[in-house]
């Protein structure tokens, strides 16, 4: 069982039947940044944060930022995690020129090394990039790298519903500045975030929900923008943060959510994917299953708005057995999950189907697809030895 960061959600890299755990953690190392071709080659073990330091001293970035800061090169790839800024730079595999990984069999494979294009046969580098450690082990990766971002803005703005969030996300797609972010969250979570962190709230007059928005500096005024939004009344208030640790504060109103919800209690976890076309109708119908089935529940919903995935969380009532809760969940995963596919969603929007979700991935792949996906392990993996039990 390969173990990184251990920072994923699915039990993608837990040992349940005694297996041997590869820890991957002591290989941190990194090459020198090649200033020229914009890459560097990293071991699988090295921290997010420091491959970022590590390339700022270049003059240049890794643009894949998540929360976790601990989390590890070789599980993000292998998850194919997104992180807060998708909506500008995309996934993880666009930042993944070569993989070096080892076989089952102990074959090492070099894969595409940092080549920005080529077309000599199937790209296999792609095999295992989101194949959570079942087809070969990820031991080094060449990075593609960019410039950092010039100067932004922080924005958090009050709105009255999630409609006329998707509705201010669409303006802010086509205005002048570039979108760097673009995160949305419930009164539930901000009212864990301030109680947990001692913050002041965000506005004077409450609101349902909140947008956080980072965008590119521009010469046009951010003050007009924001002026179109509140005429309308998609946005009810707004605020731009003023310095930098102003812009932090707003910004822990989103990352503080997670830790803010742990604290308040046991939680229970998904995260799902839909079309932007098809993610209010979703949220509509969540929130009615919600109220007609699990109303005695605090659901507390955030969402990268950007990519259309959709954070849900549970905390379990204080009063309620464990035993209970989670057979109450089942059934509510299970009523959740079916909502998904009607609206053409994907059941893992981050970190995997590890253990947590393999009984409804054949839900949402086709026969064919399940067919090769285990062809595939048979093929690279014939004795079954990589993360044993995970995914298929």
């Amino acid at each position: 069982v390969p173990s990184g960061g251990r920072t994923g959600l699915a039990c993608g890299a837990l040992a349940t039947c005694g297996e041997l755990i590869l820890s991957l953690e002591r290989m941190r190392g990194m090459e020198p940044v090649d200033s020229l071709g914009r890459t560097v080659r990293v071991q699988a073990g090295a921290v997010i944060e420091s491959v970022r330091l590590h390339c700022a001293e270049a003059g240049l970035f890794w643009p894949i930022d998540l929360h976790s800061a601990g989390s590890q090169i070789g599980g993000i790839i292998a998850t194919n995690a997104g992180g807060m800024r998708v909506v500008r730079y995309g996934l993880t595999r666009h930042w993944v020129l070569g993989l070096t990984v080892v076989l089952a069999n102990g074959d090492v494979l070099e894969l595409n090394g940092a080549l920005e294009k080529n077309n000599a046969g199937v790209d296999l580098r792609q095999l295992f990039i989101d194949s959570e450690g079942i087809l070969g082990i990820i031991t080094e990766a060449t990075l593609k790298l960019t410039r950092p971002p010039g100067k932004v803005d922080v924005l958090l703005l009050a709105v009255p519903s999630f409609a006329a969030v998707l509705q201010v996300f669409e303006r802010a797609r086509n205005a002048s500045f570039t979108l760097m972010a673009f995160e949305s969250f419930t009164d539930r979570c901000l009212a864990h975030v301030i109680r947990h962190h001692q913050l002041q709230p965000a506005f004077d007059v409450p609101s349902n929900h909140y947008a956080l928005l980072e965008v590119t500096r521009c010469e046009d005024s951010i003050d007009g923008w924001l002026e179109s939004l509140l005429e309308p009344g998609l946005v009810t208030a707004a605020r731009v943060a003023r310095n930098s640790q102003q812009a932090e504060e707003f910004w822990t109103y989103r990352t503080g959510i997670d830790m803010s919800l742990s604290v308040a209690g046991f939680i229970h976890r998904h995260n799902v994917a839909l079309p932007l076309s098809r993610l209010h109708a979703f949220y509509a119908d969540l929130e009615t299953l919600h109220a007609s089935s699990y109303s005695d529940w605090e659901l507390c919903l955030f969402a990268h708005v950007g990519e259309g995935t959709l954070q849900v969380r549970i905390i379990k009532p204080e009063a309620q057995e464990k035993r209970a809760f989670l057979a109450r969940c089942n059934a509510f995963d299970a009523a959740m999950f079916d909502l998904v596919l009607a609206h053409q969603g994907g059941l893992s929007a981050e970190h995997g189907i590890g253990l947590l979700k393999k009984a409804w991935l054949v839900q949402s792949r086709s026969a064919a697809e399940i067919g090769l996906m285990r062809a595939l392990k048979r093929a690279l993996d014939p004795l079954g030895i990589l993360n044993p039990g995970k995914v298929l």
